[in-house]
């Protein structure tokens, strides 16, 4: 039986998930946090001054045993990953990721950890089940035989595999979640890395701030995506954690929409709408993606829920507050 007063590592603390990870588990009172990433502390998205806070590169082993020194339950959310414009353009780099998730094992298993969580993306799944916009929602055995968006998924497609056979020749127990598309407040929306709902966002907010009239899409906005919110990611994540299952499970939203609903929901929430500019020659990605819950419904009875237009108004007014915080001149001319 968990304690609160056991040790959980995080890895990844300072990004997106993984700083809304630890403020989850304080909420739930665990005492003893280590909250690692490879950035400055400063530089973290959120900062639990409370927790055990490391700058640790997790690519190598040694630092990957001080991280896991100790820990009873750790969740492997270290990547280096963003949107599509970065996984499309940075191959290599994200391939290295392979690198933490092995030396994590290991420090894991030789740390004597009793559970390991590993984040998964649906980037692991065929590419020929993803060429139509009225896509058929992805089932888990849908990532064989082996087609993964490349670079990225394939490092993830191999992370999982390595979390197999490390519960099935250590005894290490590991558990897998396939996200899909996760936004929220409280992450990247500029600089390369962001994703699609983050990007919406401060598009149309720079596009109110200078006047512009239209917005740029990336693909011909066709494209059908599902989008979950990051307080769904967290309960998603933990269930699972806490679970028996060992199989990899979709933690996704099964609400399809496509890149241009998406911007017409920021639009809403903005109270404008402008003309759209279509950027063909983007990265854009698969054709369709979507999540099947069947299976995550089976094993633990849930299945995410927060509908798009709340979650992506909460992440609206973050980033609009962001964007505006030294301009109050903008902030009260335009704040819907």
């Amino acid at each position: 039986m968990m304690s609160t007063d056991d040790l959980i590592v995080v890895t990844g603390a300072g990004g997106f998930i993984g700083g809304h990870l630890v403020a989850d588990l304080r909420r739930s009172r665990h005492r003893r946090i280590r909250a690692v990433d490879v950035k400055p502390i400063e530089e973290w998205f959120q900062i639990d001054r409370d927790a055990d806070n490391r700058q640790l590169d997790l690519r190598g082993i040694d630092a990957c045993r001080e991280a896991a020194d100790g820990a009873r339950e750790i969740y492997n959310l270290a990547s280096d990953m963003g949107g599509m414009g970065f996984i499309e353009t940075h191959k290599a780099e994200c391939m290295i990721s392979v690198l933490i998730n092995t030396h994590m094992l290991i420090a894991a298993r030789d740390a004597r950890a009793e559970r390991y969580f590993y984040s998964s993306s649906a980037c692991v799944y065929a590419a020929d089940k993803q060429t139509r916009t009225d896509v058929t929602p992805l089932k888990e055995p849908d990532a064989y035989p082996a087609m993964p968006e490349d670079g990225y998924g394939w490092e993830k497609l191999f992370s999982e595999r390595m979390c197999r056979h490390f519960r099935e020749d250590f005894h290490l127990a590991t558990r897998v979640g396939r996200y899909h598309n996760v936004y929220g407040p409280h992450g990247t929306y500029e600089g390369g890395r962001e994703k699609a709902p983050a990007a919406m966002c401060r598009k149309v907010i720079a596009a109110q701030q200078s006047g512009a009239t239209e917005i740029e899409i990336w693909g011909d906005g066709q494209q059908t995506r599902s989008f979950m919110y990051i307080d769904d990611c967290l309960v998603g994540t933990r269930r699972l954690m806490a679970s028996e299952v060992v199989e990899p499970l979709n933690i996704g939203s099964a609400e399809l929409v496509t890149i241009n609903q998406l911007l017409e929901i920021v639009e809403e929430i903005a109270g404008v709408t402008f003309a759209r500019r279509y950027n063909l020659d983007a990265p854009k990605g698969v054709r369709g993606r979507s999540s099947d819950n069947t299976l995550i419904k089976q094993k633990i009875g849930w299945e995410p829920s927060t509908r798009l237009r709340v979650g992506m108004e909460a992440t609206y007014r973050w980033i609009f507050d962001q964007m505006t915080r030294n301009r109050p001149w903008l902030a009260s001319s335009s704040r819907p």
